[in-house]
């Protein structure tokens, strides 16, 4: 049997244990790889590294968080070579200027103390109850150590200078899957449903009792609608 290539792109400070349900529970259906997003400090670059680290022919792009931004940006950049594509917890607006000075003010603790840059985005990240599981945060902090500080400010970087690519929504071809989390404080359901509308034919599916971390804090949910969207 023939299997999709599916490339995941991880979020801002995350890296593969983010997806590693999905990635358990697809292996025999998907060809994956979780794409590298520490090297550059733009999207374009991101997007080509990403492009890069992907085996040939046609990819199966899921993108959480930032990861989301720089498969916006991939589908731009090579449109040919997404056959589908899944934004989880993600949006298509550019960055807003309380966010940005919020961002900068983060790498300017990194400098300092880096560990509290992750103590103080963990609160934000997850549902309260999600939040008490050691797991889970253990996970995430985890992750953002691994990945370290100069990465963080790299990627950091490139999300401030993301475009507003809600212009460029009604361009992409392909099937789109759309993936909120009812409780995300960082990317409420209203812009999941705008960029899900800014697609055509897109789907939005919103998980309960979830946050910013669907495949951590749904992994059961995420995982039946990974293996859905790659076997349609």
């Amino acid at each position: 049997m023939t299997h999709a290539n599916l490339l995941l792109l991880p979020g801002l400070l995350e890296d593969v244990d983010a997806f590693e349900q999905v990635i358990a529970g697809t292996a025999d259906i998907a060809t994956i790889v979780v794409a590298d997003l520490t090297r550059a400090d733009n999207m374009p670059a991101l997007a080509q590294a990403a492009l890069q680290q992907a085996p040939e022919g046609p990819l199966l792009v899921a993108g959480h968080s930032m990861g989301g931004y720089v498969a916006l940006e991939l589908v731009r950049q090579a449109p040919e070579r997404v056959a589908k594509l899944c934004l989880l917890n993600t949006n298509a607006r550019p960055d807003t200027p309380e966010s940005t000075e919020n961002r900068r003010r983060l790498m300017a603790l990194a400098d300092k103390d880096f560990e509290s840059v992750v103590t103080t985005l963990l609160p934000k990240l997850m549902t309260a109850d999600h939040l008490k599981d050691p797991i889970l945060t253990g996970i995430i902090g985890a992750m953002a150590l691994a990945t370290g500080k100069d990465a963080f400010k790299r990627q950091e970087t490139a999300i401030i200078g993301r475009i507003d690519s809600r212009p460029h929504l009604e361009a992409i071809g392909c099937p789109t899957m759309v993936v909120a989390g009812r409780d995300d404080q960082l990317m409420p359901v209203a812009v999941l449903q705008e960029l899900a509308d800014g697609i055509p034919g897109a789907r939005l599916e919103i998980l309960e009792d979830c946050g910013h971390m669907a495949s951590l804090e749904q992994p059961d949910e995420v995982l039946a609608l990974f293996r859905e969207w790659i076997e349609a």
